[in-house]
């Protein structure tokens, strides 16, 4: 196209910055509060699974065993891993979900979905094996949707100076709740009856509740309201995000922006899902590469095997009171996962995830070689390993963690958004069950196991090296740039010219994808073709 969209690059308010820019923050962070659901369901069924009441429940009795009773390693993998089966699907239903009936009614809707699966599990008891295994995979469905909209609505509704924050805290709330899980588990571990994995399954409903309350309050996404052609809705929503009226000057220029982004972006590409296999100026089959792969290398940095089996992990690795070591691992979760909240908008996407990849590597290989070298009995071997396996935990949750989730939600464009991120984050449940039904049989020690134990972590160490390179070839900067001006670096830059595409764009103001701004932008003759060599060497 000769023209393009005009798009003023600001975000949410001029200059991308609300009126009350607390106010805004808050209401789009709140929806963050989703991660709770996969969070807690996450460390609550590490803990149950080991709970002597639920493994006489659902297991088979072990005389003269270390525990009473006992559950196989098909029926271990399989109520660890199930609950990612379901959430792929829910993942891929949040697309035409969101975009049928709209991003805050589509979260609603999964809180009631996970509720549904949450209480098939309380209600079941002893030869209701079955059904505890679907309520996972119907809870799986909702915290599957919740996955694919939550980075989607809040991605489309922050500033684009803190969007990096804002959609981090998804990944923080994660961190929340599995520690709250590993709080609660340890403290009706011990209880002798069916509360004790029932107590802390219910609470589910509580986290559920609330997201589902306050969602009532927000507004829908104004971008989604634009694509809708819902133009008088779509004003009033930013407006309320922008303490200002729908009628405003600044509400309006913002409207027209992304009107004009939208109806260029349908016209290059469309909006199925077939589009997001098309090349052209938009390069979308490369964003779905990275979409897909980034989501996949966070899962495959070995991170869940600590949160799904750690506790019998360290249990094996001969370390005291290993529900405790549980609960330090998920307190250094959470609180390393501020620095890469504060971080992710000042030193950006790129510095973090190859530094962050860098450091897990090197923690894997030595908690592997320490592990396959020292005793069980080796007190200070095992306080070495728990030390790393800490610092290993700290560079997942200031990197990989919250900003897999940023990084996707940013990328695509408003035409195929929903279906990117959707394909995405189902590329996280994919390899989430995978590594969760596999994990297993890698670790134990039994017939048709392979019994690595630590050696795992070589595994991961090998992982996390192939992480390291797709960050430095495929991971473009895109920090402080406003979705519309994601959209035109990816048109003009590949990621490693990408940081100084994007300093180039923010300096020189770039907003448009005009082929005359573009041209004087490069110092090229206005009217001259700015050449593919140009767009890959700014």
């Amino acid at each position: 196209m000769a023209g393009g969209a005009v798009t003023t690059g600001e975000g949410i308010g001029k200059h991308g910055t609300p009126k009350n820019p607390l106010f805004a923050i808050f209401l789009v962070a709140f929806a963050a509060f989703g991660g709770m659901l996969y969070g807690y369901d996450t460390g609550t069924i590490s803990g149950v699974k080991v709970m002597n009441d639920w493994l006489c429940t659902f297991g088979t009795p072990t005389p003269g065993g270390a525990a009473p009773c006992a559950i196989s390693t098909s029926d271990e993998s399989l109520v660890v891993s199930i609950l990612s089966a379901g959430t792929f699907f829910g993942a891929l239903i949040g697309a035409p979900l969101a975009d049928w009936i709209g991003r805050r009614i589509g979260l609603m809707i999964a809180c009631l979905v996970f509720s549904a699966g949450v209480a098939m599990q309380v209600g079941s008891g002893e030869g209701q094996w079955a059904l505890f295994i679907v309520g996972r995979v119907v809870a799986g469905l909702g915290v599957g949707l919740v996955s694919t909209i939550i980075p989607l609505y809040q991605s489309e509704c922050a500033p684009k100076w803190v969007r990096g924050a804002v959609v981090s805290c998804y990944q923080w709330f994660i961190t929340i709740g599995l520690l709250l899980a590993s709080v609660i588990n340890n403290a009706t571990q011990d209880r002798p009856d069916h509360s004790s994995y029932r107590i802390p399954i219910a609470i589910q409903f509580i986290w559920a509740a609330i997201l589902c309350f306050g969602m009532i309050f927000l507004p829908e996404s104004p971008r989604y309201l634009v694509g809708k052609g819902r133009d008088e809705e779509a004003a009033k929503a930013l407006g309320f995000l922008l303490s200002l009226p729908p009628d405003d000057g600044t509400v309006q220029e913002e409207l027209a922006d992304v009107r004009a982004n939208w109806i260029e972006e349908q016209q290059m590409a469309g909006t199925s899902w077939l589009a997001l296999l098309s090349w052209g100026r938009s390069r979308i089959l490369f964003r779905t590469f990275v979409g897909t792969w980034l989501q996949a290398w966070q899962q495959l940095t070995g991170i869940n095997f600590i949160f799904y089996y750690g506790t019998t992990f360290f249990q094996n690795s001969g370390i005291p009171n290993p529900f405790l070591i549980s609960v330090a691992t998920n307190i250094v979760n959470v609180f390393m996962t501020i620095p890469g909240i504060l971080a992710v908008d000042r030193l950006g996407r790129r510095t973090l995830l190859i530094g962050g990849a860098a450091l897990m590597l090197v923690c894997e290989f030595l908690v592997a070689i320490i592990g396959v070298t020292i005793s069980v009995t080796n007190q200070s071997g095992q306080k070495a390993l728990v030390a790393l396996v800490c610092i290993y935990i700290a560079g997942f949750a200031s990197t990989w963690g919250p900003i897999a989730w940023v990084v996707v939600g940013e990328i695509f464009p408003l035409n195929v958004r929903a279906k990117g991120v959707a394909v995405s984050v189902a590329s996280n449940w994919l390899w989430n069950f995978g590594i969760g039904y596999a994990t297993p049989y890698l670790v134990d020690v039994g017939p048709g196991d392979a019994g690595l134990g630590p050696k795992v972590f070589f595994i991961w160490g090998a992982t996390c090296t192939a992480a390291l390179l797709f960050a430095v070839f495929c991971v473009p900067e895109t920090k402080g740039l406003s979705l519309e001006q994601v959209d035109i670096l990816i048109q003009h830059s590949w990621p490693i010219t990408s940081a100084r595409y994007r300093n180039k764009m923010v300096n020189e103001n770039i907003h448009s994808n005009d082929a005359a701004v573009m041209a004087h932008a490069f110092g090229e003759k206005q009217g001259q073709q700015t050449p593919p060599e140009m767009h890959e060497t700014v």
